[in-house]
């Protein structure tokens, strides 16, 4: 049997800690790494049964390798807490521990609820990830944004849905989207990529035609029309940061 450790980034995470946590029942370890909660975090944490950690921010792919490497267990089931497995997939991962690894790692769709509805169009389904991974033949890369695990080989592929609860009001994606498009715009910058003036007006424009159109964001309803927007203006303001920041 391979056992399985289970990894949970946190900061401030009360709220969404309890479900992500529930969804393990299928993993032989929890490790929580808080990077200082000023909230019930860390309780909630130790009291479902999780060794929690606490150790300053190291960056997204860092702060997932340091969890990573604080496990018990070579096999890493790495979680956000605002996700959690549904129970498809956590029969799935129960079933495979069961038999000898085929791959040093696994993919699974991602399945995002916005605005209270499941989406399954607008570019973001089925969103593969590999979550499930062997850490003597994988980690986390990426800097500052959109950080993956890379590992060695093709990476198996699993079916059940990982569940994603993200913005539950436009207030909150504005919040989430002024965060990430501040590290994006760092990210073009440090690595020294082009943000010609042209982007602001073309790259956006597209964007939404690609999400609400090509992939059909259009059958995801009022959610699908927000999420194209939402994305223009993400690509927008990601090179007009990056200008800023020259």
């Amino acid at each position: 049997m391979s056992e399985i450790s289970a990894t949970i980034v946190t900061l401030n995470e009360a709220r969404n800690l309890p479900r992500a946590i529930e969804s393990l029942r299928c993993v032989d370890e929890i490790v929580v790494v808080d990077s200082g909660s000023t909230d019930e975090t860390c309780e909630i944490a130790e009291r479902l049964g999780a060794r929690v950690i606490r150790q300053p921010w190291l960056g997204y792919a860092g702060q997932k390798n340091f969890a990573a490497q604080a496990a018990s267990h070579d096999w890493i089931l790495s979680l956000d807490a605002d996700e959690a497995l549904s129970e498809v997939l956590e029969a799935e991962i129960g079933a495979w521990k069961l038999g000898a690894p085929a791959a040093a790692g696994y993919t699974m769709p991602r399945m995002a609820q916005y605005l209270g509805r499941w989406i399954r169009h607008s570019g973001w389904y089925p969103d593969r990830k590999v979550r499930l991974y062997d850490r003597r033949h994988g980690a986390w890369a990426g800097d500052y944004v959109h950080e993956s695990v890379r590992v060695d080989g093709v990476p198996g592929e699993f079916s059940g849905d990982l569940l994603h609860f993200t913005c539950g009001s436009i207030a909150e994606h504005l919040r989430t989207l002024d965060k990430y498009t501040t590290l994006a715009a760092k990210e073009i910058r440090e690595k020294g990529k082009p943000a010609p003036a042209w982007k602001l007006f073309v790259s956006p424009g597209w964007t939404f035609v690609r999400s609400y159109v090509v992939q059909r964001g259009f059958a995801d309803g009022p959610q699908g029309l927000a999420i194209a927007w939402m994305a223009a203006l993400y690509v927008y303001l990601k090179y007009a940061k990056a200008r800023g920041l020259e």
